[in-house]
């Protein structure tokens, strides 16, 4: 191959000082074919095939590769065929006796051929895509695998990003609410993956029957959705883009918080400070262009939508409920009713008619008790020789008072001491334990040792009232003798002094 600059001196001497191609062939000692080809093209114009390579050995057997790699698109990626796996097959299944080269060339061609050309775009203000992904974090001092809700605006490029332990339908209607918040109202339309917490399922003609959960959200806020084709990840890449910016951005090195809470926090102080950034392509920061994206939103309505689960169930005899394999205590009396558990993302309420009988913090391990002491003691009470092995009182840390106070009751009044003592815990179904803590130290101090003095002082403190403590209920206590001053033993005090 010449190089550029024999051509530039062939393409001067012929062009510029008027030289025939004869003379120049003769003058650079080249043929004149050769100088035709230097005047037709200002640089080399490199090989150039006539025709497409033609492989008589690989003929016959390209319907086989076709179907091959046809099937690979149907398998997971990492094992998709090599070109050196399919000469093996060829070889071995079919005979095939040609080399490796056509077959790799012919591979990579239908590879070249079969890959997706996409359009670019342009985004409308007003509108929204949403999406999960994943991201390993250190929450509580436990290494956990974090799925986080993210929405993107593709108009202005400005997003939302909240984390959750679990990729659940409440987390998903959280985070609609949660973003939805953050930007102050709510956009015209929201762009989705086939999800099935939002997609029941895709009918033939390609309709989507919504579920009942994402129905209800959607006519709370009355936007718009739109779905992306099935397995057709760029239908939404806007968002898919922000999943993998958000991972790379905010969440490395690994994020280490006490809680969600605060990684959350974290997350929407993130959001924020992107505002302020001005992309490739803008002569506005994406604040400025978040301004004509909100003016097309919708308003919020005037309560967040209830971002819950409800799950009809009945109490069981050890009086426990399940919801996914957890069981949650409610108080005995509602033992073998029919209630109504509402699962939040971080919380377990559990109702019974228009009544919330039980709260607790959602437990996302599996087969989990999660008790509320308070709730047995009613059943306790009446049931005292199960006081010591309750296993919802196992691990209920009280302060130290509350063992003397059982100690000294159990001591001096039997079994009667430990039914006493359980009355005192169920002062705290109406006061707070600081409350009852207060009014057993100063039993403690009085020796005043009983469940009627605990809460005669207890009551004496909500009242901010002097304790008036009847001593004769206590018989087990020491009596005072107090003498009534008579006038006599004045008189004799007066002559003692006087002498």
């Amino acid at each position: 191959m010449y190089h550029v600059e024999i051509y530039q001196r062939v393409r001067r001497a012929c062009y510029v000082e008027g030289m025939s191609i004869r003379q120049a062939a003769k003058f650079f000692g080249l043929h004149r074919k050769t100088i035709s080809k230097f005047l037709s093209f200002s640089i080399p114009p490199g090989y150039q095939r006539s025709k497409p390579i033609y492989s008589p050995k690989l003929g016959e057997f390209t319907g086989i590769i076709d179907a091959i790699l046809a099937d690979d698109k149907l398998r997971p990626k990492k094992q998709h065929h090599t070109s050196k796996r399919i000469l093996q097959r060829l070889r071995d299944e079919h005979g095939f006796t040609g080399g490796y080269t056509i077959v790799k060339d012919y591979v990579r061609e239908q590879t070249l051929r079969s890959q997706e050309m996409f359009i670019p775009l342009v985004h409308p203000p007003g509108h929204a895509q949403a999406d999960f992904g994943e991201a390993v974090v250190v929450i509580g001092g436990i290494e956990q695998k974090a799925h986080f809700f993210a929405f993107d605006l593709p108009h202005s490029d400005a997003c939302f990003v909240k984390a959750y332990p679990a990729e659940t339908t409440e987390a998903f209607c959280d985070g609609h609410n949660s973003a939805f918040a953050f930007f102050g109202s709510v956009p015209q339309s929201i762009l989705y993956d086939n999800t099935k917490i939002a997609v029941a399922r895709i009918l033939g003609d390609g309709k989507r029957v919504r579920s009942r959960i994402f129905s209800e959200l959607q006519s709370h806020y009355l936007f718009d959705d739109r779905f992306g084709r099935p397995g057709k990840g760029n239908d939404k890449g806007k968002v898919e883009g922000l999943v993998g910016f958000s991972r790379r951005n905010f969440m490395v090195p690994i994020p280490h918080f006490p809680s969600y809470e605060a990684f959350n926090e974290y997350l929407e102080a993130c959001c924020r400070m992107r505002l302020a950034e001005k992309l490739r392509g803008h002569s506005e920061t994406i604040g400025q262009r978040l301004q004509r994206d909100l003016s097309t939103f919708l308003p919020l309505p005037t309560t967040p939508y209830d971002a819950c689960i409800k799950f009809p169930t009945k109490v069981s005899s050890f009086s426990l409920v399940r919801y996914k394999t957890n069981d949650y205590s409610v108080p005995t009396i509602y033992g073998h009713r029919d209630v109504l558990i509402k699962a939040y993302v971080d919380e377990i309420m559990v109702c019974c008619g228009s009544e919330c009988i039980a709260r607790h913090s959602r437990s996302y391990d599996k087969e989990d008790f999660i008790f509320d002491p308070l709730h047995y003691l009613a059943l306790l009470e009446r049931k005292i020789n199960a006081l010591d092995q309750a296993a919802p009182l196992a691990g209920w840390q009280l302060p130290e008072c509350f063992s003397t106070l059982r100690r000294l009751l159990e001591s001096r009044m039997g079994t009667a001491g430990k039914r006493e003592y359980v009355q005192v815990l169920r002062l705290m179904e109406m006061f707070s334990p600081e409350q009852v803590e207060t009014a057993i130290k100063q039993a403690l101090k009085l020796g005043a040792i009983g469940f009627d003095a605990v809460k005669h002082l207890l009551l004496c403190i909500i009242e901010r009232k002097p304790p008036r403590l009847d001593l004769d209920v206590y018989p087990y206590l020491p009596n005072a003798k107090v003498l009534t001053t008579k006038a006599s033993a004045y008189s004799s005090l007066l002559k003692k002094v006087a002498a």
